[in-house]
């Protein structure tokens, strides 16, 4: 029997079909779609690469790191290369006449990094259901709030827009890559980094967390390590009605006010010459003091003593055996960045952006794509997903590497979804003939004169 010939349906390009697997999932077009109108930069002609498609694109970037900025749009588009559209010969036509390395960037450019952001704040937020294992405390969800840095283009433009950290080799020397910062707020129970705010490196994460703490709310138990713990962003983050832990340093005095029961003492946070606040009142506080059993006094950094601050002040909510043990979660965050930085982006790889604008936009991609992944993994852990565990589990029992990997595998095989404009199911391409940048020998080798890789494709 003769089969009708497959085509796309009337009125419509080949760009408007792109293979994105979990990523439309997380992220709908419909949103995608708000976004770029709130932010004006939906595309306002017909072009090769339309701004719907730059925002995904800019996704999967972050999960082909690796990968050179043409073959990631190659895996975009695989899915339905087999439609062979003569009017988009120029985007995903044969190998080598796809749009080149200037037109993406041009495209990119376009974009900016607004849309991403905007994105970002529409759609991250904390996943948790009450069935989700290691996500709560007493009705609390468990955030904890930390930074990073990533490395980012050696180029004047990035230099000037980021700053170079201070280098241990000298005062006066830097190092050898400018650096954004991070500062962000993480869902201990599903490691989704929520609330992130960017800066240059020579902006401290205290001033990054001022526009963090807005994220906060009343059911949420926040935990932070003693770089926070000040007068005027304890008074701020107070006011947010979330629960506080966070450590505090030597060089803060907490004087004994009343001794509890549970070994905690009620104490007051003092302002002093560094606060800026207005108002000066001392802030009720309660103070646990702990030591850690077994910890080796031969290793100079290991510390044994530890001293956190609430403003839980009733020890029927929370006693002080709970909060010390809780305080430790906040670790957490350090294996969220161990999964951003050395899995998603790779070991010490500096991100390939040249300017400013493309870096930031890259950033809040890694944040969206790392999100994306989390997001599968919690609905996963639940049970609620397509081939999921059959039975719950603790989201942190799940490889992020494994996830990563099945991402990135499944990522060009998927069905392709039409962003712009609903067609019939009938016409929907085929995957058969999808494959991952893996497989492919478009790849180019890298040169090996540095132990810190920059992408030359940008």
């Amino acid at each position: 029997m003769a089969r009708t010939t497959a085509g796309l349906a009337p009125g419509s390009r080949l760009t408007d079909y792109i293979s994105l697997g979990v990523l439309t999932a997380s992220f709908p077009i419909e949103t995608v779609g708000e976004v770029l109108m709130s932010t004006g930069c939906m595309s306002q002609r017909e072009r090769s690469l339309p701004a719907h498609v730059m925002v995904y694109y800019a996704i999967a970037l972050a999960l082909y790191a690796d990968v050179s900025t043409r073959e990631v749009l190659r895996c975009l588009f695989e899915g339905v290369r087999w439609l062979g559209d003569p009017a988009e010969e120029g985007v995903v036509g044969t190998p080598g006449t796809i749009v080149g390395k200037s037109g993406i960037s041009q495209a990119r450019t376009r974009l900016g990094a607004a849309p991403l952001e905007a994105l970002y704040r529409a759609v991250v937020e904390p996943v948790a259901t009450e069935g989700t294992r290691g996500a709560w405390y007493r009705g609390w969800r468990v955030m904890s709030m930390d930074g990073t840095t990533l490395d980012v283009g050696d180029t004047r433009a990035n230099a000037r827009a980021f700053g170079r950290p201070v280098s241990p080799r000298g005062a006066n020397t830097t190092g050898a890559f400018p650096q954004l910062r991070i500062v962000g707020l993480l869902e201990t129970g599903t490691h989704v980094i929520t609330g992130a705010q960017i800066g240059g490196c020579r902006t401290g994460e205290r001033a990054l967390a001022i526009d963090v703490l807005p994220y906060l709310s009343g059911d949420m138990l926040c935990l932070a390590d003693r770089g926070f713990m000040g007068f005027d962003l304890w008074r701020q983050a107070d006011a947010t009605g979330a629960a506080l832990l966070w450590r505090a340093g030597a060089q803060i005095t907490l004087p004994v006010i009343t001794q509890l029961s549970d070994g905690s003492y009620l104490s007051e946070l003092r302002w002093n010459k560094r606060s800026g606040s207005p108002d000066r009142a001392p802030i009720p506080v309660r103070v646990i003091e702990y030591t850690l059993p077994g910890v080796s006094t031969d290793v100079p950094s290991a510390e044994s003593s530890y001293r956190v601050v609430t403003n839980i002040l009733e020890p029927r909510r929370a006693p002080a055996a709970e909060l010390a043990s809780l305080y430790h979660e906040r670790w957490e965050m350090e294996n969220a960045f161990d999964e951003f930085k050395t899995h998603l982006r790779g070991p010490r790889r500096v991100l390939r952006s040249k300017t400013p604008e493309l870096v930031l936009q890259e950033a809040w991609g890694f944040l969206l794509a790392h999100f994306a992944i989390r997001a599968l993994m919690h609905e996963a852990a639940l049970g609620t997903s397509l081939g999921a565990l059959p039975r719950a589990r603790d989201p942190d029992t799940l490889s992020f590497t494994h996830a990563l990997c099945v991402t990135r595998r499944t990522l060009p095989h998927m069905a392709a979804i039409p962003p712009s404009r609903p067609r019939a199911p009938s016409s929907l391409p085929s995957s058969d003939t999808a494959r991952t940048p893996g497989r492919t020998r478009q790849l180019k080798s890298r040169p090996r004169r540095t132990t810190r890789p920059e992408a030359k494709d940008e």
